[in-house]
């Protein structure tokens, strides 16, 4: 079942170890059939050297197994509510690379400092609250999810995830996502990315202001959206 899908997710996988994205097992990515609502998702605590495609599990948009020998990865509860809440994304990502993670520690927003940043994320990447102990309780990983959808829905006007395809969890890690497996784990570098030269950009001066307004939509613009002119055009998955 999902035989395609499973090759797409299996290999966004192997790029977070590729990207130097996670130690250990901490990452994983998801795919969604929109078609049938499944999922395709990473297996629980199976190293990256170790992963097939086989090894993957299929659940439903409930998180409930629909095929597989392995539990799927423990953060499947966040995946699926993001795919409940956002119908146009197609693809998860979740790790705990360093640069991002340290924002997501600190409860810092990731400002917009130049047009690398611009280039992917349309403003500051946004960090969620913090769940209280009886979320925690009740469903962690759940209302995990709860407080990124919280996050984008309540802000004024509420944020496209399209044009904000990351976000911090408040002392956790940040999560990606994009038009695909492929597009999430793109993302996600990019996250890593952006943080990294912000931690750079405030050791030279710690009172770097944001970019202007008008650089970052024309940057944003230029490889987003009907306008976009950057590189060789679309191809079917959305990647310039």
């Amino acid at each position: 079942m999902l035989d395609e899908l499973r090759n797409h997710v299996l290999a966004a996988n192997l790029e977070i170890a590729k990207a130097d994205l996670a130690k250990l097992t901490w990452g994983n990515v998801s795919g969604i059939d929109r078609e049938s609502g499944l999922v395709v998702i990473k297996p629980s605590g199976v190293d990256y050297a170790q992963l097939k495609a086989e090894n993957l599990v299929i659940v439903d948009l409930d998180g409930k197994v629909v095929e597989g020998g392995f539990k799927p990865s423990s953060d499947t509860a966040t995946h699926v509510r993001l795919y409940r809440a956002f119908p146009q994304i197609g693809g998860v990502t979740h790790t705990h690379s360093p640069c991002a993670t340290a924002f997501a520690q600190a409860l810092r927003e990731i400002p917009c400092l130049g047009t690398t940043h611009a280039d992917h994320f349309l403003g500051s990447i946004p960090v969620t609250r913090n769940l209280t102990p009886e979320e925690i309780e009740a469903d962690y990983e759940g209302n995990t999810g709860t407080v990124i959808i919280e996050r984008f829905l309540a802000a004024a006007p509420a944020i496209d995830p399209m044009d904000m395809p990351g976000v911090l969890v408040a002392h956790h890690a940040p999560f990606a996502w994009g038009k695909n497996a492929k597009d999430a784990i793109k993302n996600a570098i990019a996250l890593e990315g952006v943080a990294e030269m912000a931690l750079k950009t405030f050791a030279l001066n710690p009172g770097m202001g944001s970019l202007p307004s008008h650089i970052l939509r024309k940057h944003f613009n230029r490889k987003h959206g009907p306008g976009a002119y950057y590189g060789q055009g679309m191809d079917k998955a959305g990647h310039s």
